[in-house]
């Protein structure tokens, strides 16, 4: 069975002042999420399901959606503040969403094969999809997860600081956890970012980094769910406090749910945290078609 590939494209790119899910970087017309797509289809993946924002639903349908019809089957599903399980309701002052945990949740019932998880607005590279499409067509139980690692080194903005989960992993490839790091960035005598203890670190260059780009089977939905329910019961006036992908697969590991097997790549990370990342972006994309590794015109639509 073939696997589906997850695109988280709900965010509101507050740092980056615009939707950027829809922004083109392509020569014709494209977005990064039509680069991810064209990649994860010729790595084998066969249905795509896109988590979004209801009030720019039809748009998003309109001017991306379209162009997949032909190569997979595609889904939409919603993310809401109110998408909450029974028994809980949304504070009326909270604004912020309640983050990548939340939406993966929201695919649960569209959802029944081994499947990855990407942002829509990061650039992953060709080989790795192929790495996560081989490992998820290999699944055989539920609780064998994956992530593909970068090394830290390749997934930094040019435009300023970043958010990085640092990843420890055991001497048989396996995670062990991931921590969160702010204002990560290279300065004159290595990368530093910010501990979750406030503290400044050097960080290793070469340290396997998630950009949030998972394999999981769907058992996942099921214990997420539970979380998300204690989460809400703990947290739900913490109007800033955010249920995220990597709490669900720490609280995996911790209770022997699952393993998550890192898997290596040499692909550069890239994408648009800060508006001047665009033409970054774009000229990395034109040097690809022009080494012939995609063409000019990803659907010829």
């Amino acid at each position: 069975m073939r696997p589906t590939l997850l695109i988280l494209a709900a965010g509101a790119g507050s740092r980056y002042g615009g939707l950027k899910q829809l922004d083109v970087v392509g020569p014709n017309g494209e977005a990064i999420m039509d680069y991810s797509v064209y990649d994860a289809v010729r790595a084998g993946f066969g249905k795509i399901v896109f988590v979004v924002r209801r009030h720019f639903r039809d748009e998003f349908e309109q001017k991306i959606v379209s162009k997949y019809k032909k190569i997979a089957d595609v889904v939409l599903v919603e993310q809401e503040l109110d998408d909450l399980p029974d028994g809980f309701a949304v504070n009326p002052a909270r604004e912020k969403p309640w983050g990548t945990g939340h939406a993966v949740l929201m695919a649960a019932d569209v959802i029944k094969t081994p499947f990855a998880v990407i942002n829509a607005d990061d650039f992953y590279g060709k080989t790795s999809f192929e790495t996560l499409a081989d490992f998820l067509v290999g699944c055989k139980n539920n609780g064998e997860y994956s992530m593909v690692g970068f090394s830290l080194e390749k997934t930094l903005s040019e435009s300023g600081t970043v958010s990085r989960g640092i990843c420890s992993v055991d001497a048989g490839g396996f995670l062990t956890g991931v921590e969160e790091h702010h204002n990560v960035m290279a300065e004159a005598d290595g990368i530093y970012g910010d501990g979750m203890d406030g503290k400044r670190y050097r960080l290793c260059s070469h340290t396997p980094t998630s950009m949030n780009m998972w394999g999981f089977t769907p058992d996942i939905f099921e214990f997420g769910e539970e979380l998300f329910k204690q989460f809400l019961s703990e947290s739900a006036e913490d109007l800033k406090r955010e249920f995220y992908i990597p709490y669900i697969v720490n609280c995996a590991l911790e209770a022997k749910k699952a393993t998550v097997k890192v898997l290596s790549t040499p692909d550069k990370w890239f994408g648009v945290t800060y508006k001047e990342d665009k033409a970054l972006v774009i000229r990395k994309i034109s040097e690809m078609i022009e080494k012939g590794e995609y063409p000019a015109n990803l659907y010829n639509v």
